[in-house]
């Protein structure tokens, strides 16, 4: 099996179909997006198929060594995390289709007016170590 994290944006993938700010769902809209997810994930976890999942809020600074006895460098002018990463999502399964079949469904989760967002989700497979060679 093989582990796909499942990245959540922001902005910076094409504009979802549903493409409402979460910053101005009602509650409802909200809660329902969010249980949306938690079902999606409940229903993964009884498949062995969920390794976890985290929401990642907007706040978050990029940090770097400057050298011995400096402040670490803080920012700068590229593209942010912290700008770009709503959340994330880990799954382990069999096949790289059924990553795609996976990340499919959970881009239908709901948003705006109960209907689904249809947002663009980055899928991306985790490295693993390398096969044991042996002679």
């Amino acid at each position: 099996m093989t582990k796909y994290l499942f990245l959540k944006h922001y902005r910076g993938a094409p504009a979802s179909v549903n493409d409402v700010p979460m910053d101005q769902w009602t509650p409802e809209e909200f809660t329902a997006h969010i249980q949306y997810m938690e079902d999606f994930a409940a229903r993964l976890e009884e498949t062995g198929e969920f390794v976890g999942h985290q929401a990642i809020a907007p706040e978050g600074t990029f940090v770097r060594y400057d050298g011995e006895g400096r402040p670490p460098v803080t920012d700068g002018p590229f593209a942010e995390t912290k700008d770009l990463i709503a959340g994330w999502m880990i799954i382990d399964v069999e096949t790289y289709e059924r990553a795609l079949e996976l990340a499919a469904e959970l881009s239908a989760a709901p948003g705006a007016g109960g209907k689904p967002i249809h947002e663009w989700l980055e899928v991306r497979p985790l490295l693993s170590a390398p096969p044991t060679i042996t002679e």
